[in-house]
């Protein structure tokens, strides 16, 4: 456990808050891949109407939730597990499965690599070349896995932004049965994608049983606070989960608002529509920018490479801080140095707050 290094995630706005010696509302938090559309009304209502029976325990199988994830996501129930949080997953598998070796595409999310950790597992990193746009390459995970291992893939990825796909995907999935080893994908940002159909594999757990799909419903439905996830598996993996997490992992509030989310189908269109439109607009704006590179997003947050500002990507946190914006610091994901910073997508006029900050302290007037 000494091993295990401490990560900074983005969304700690409560550390910022007391920082500023201000209140939440007046940091505008670019650092939190969150949709910036704000929880549904629907979720809202459904919230305070679920309020009064937290004095009940919740449903310890979260029957309701089970059934709406197998309604919109087209799966059984018996392939689902709740978690609180897609992260709270990621540790539990490795906690029940014990792996030797974890196969990790990098940089990507560091907590596939910690919970790894914390369960004993060794990490096989495969570095993704910034040549190539961080790229997914299919040789590489091939080449790394071994017997009974795991590999994580996000797809999208995060920080890069980078999909890959269901081809790509099946050729691990299938090369991994051969080793008996388990391939995890994490699809915690595809519902911010319109043709989500493309890229799924979710319908691939029926054809081979050691593929997991992780999932988080705090993104999208802008609840991270809630802490909601969930995972879809071979039936026989679901229930040796159920044996590892406490019986009431997901509290009756969040299961309520996952039930409501799932069911708004007007927020979701909605969601995605402006979402496109402020990805496509933010994008054209930092690549207008000359010393930065803005990697192309398929998602709701933009990779971006500051080297040639002369800035770290700790002073350009710290410069945006005076400007009460929050970004992300990349420098420590695995593969990326200490000049990538993330920034999620707002809605329009919060983005021109942040490429107006961006022109101020590049044009030199903040600059150290």
């Amino acid at each position: 456990m000494e091993d295990i290094a401490v990560y900074e995630h983005g969304g700690n706005l409560y550390q910022a808050a007391r920082l500023k010696g201000g209140n939440l509302g007046e940091l505008l938090d670019f650092s939190a891949n969150i949709n910036p559309l704000g929880i549904s009304p629907a979720v809202n209502k459904r919230i305070a109407e679920q309020l009064p029976h937290i004095i009940h325990y919740p449903d310890a199988q979260a029957t309701d939730l089970k059934a709406a994830i197998s309604t919109y996501y087209r799966v059984p129930p018996e392939q689902i597990i709740a978690g609180n949080g897609a992260v709270e997953l990621l540790y539990l598998l490795c906690h029940m499965l014990h792996p030797k070796r974890v196969v990790v595409p990098a940089p990507t999310f560091s907590e596939y690599e910690r919970a790894a950790i914390a369960a004993g597992a060794e990490i096989d990193y495969c570095f993704l070349q910034e040549t190539s746009d961080f790229a997914f390459e299919l040789s590489y995970v091939l080449k790394a896995m071994t017997a009974k291992s795991i590999v994580f893939l996000g797809n999208p990825n995060n920080p890069t932004g980078g999909l890959i796909s269901r081809e790509d995907i099946t050729r691990v999935v299938a090369a991994a049965a051969e080793l008996d080893s388990l391939v995890v994908i994490d699809e915690s940002f595809i519902d911010f994608i319109e043709n989500d159909d493309k890229y799924t594999c979710r319908w691939l757990v029926d054809q081979y049983p050691n593929l997991v799909i992780v999932h988080s419903l705090t993104k999208f439905y802008a609840i991270p606070g809630l802490r909601l996830g969930f995972a879809i598996a071979d039936p026989a993996l679901v229930r040796l989960l159920h044996k590892g997490k406490d019986p009431w992992n997901v509290n009756s509030l969040a299961q309520a608002a996952g039930v409501a989310a799932l069911a708004d189908q007007e927020y979701r269109q909605l969601s995605r529509r402006v979402i496109v439109d402020a990805k496509t607009r933010l994008f054209q704006d930092l690549s207008l920018i000359g010393s930065i590179k803005a990697y192309s997003p398929s998602v709701n947050y933009i990779l971006i490479n500051i080297a040639k500002t002369g800035l770290s990507a700790a002073q350009m946190r710290k410069q945006l801080f005076a400007h009460h914006i929050l970004i992300r610091d990349c420098s420590n994901y695995p593969g990326l140095g200490n000049h990538f910073i993330r920034v999620a997508v707002k809605l329009p006029e919060q983005n021109r707050k942040l490429i107006e900050a961006l022109q101020q302290i590049l044009a030199g007037e903040e600059h150290d």
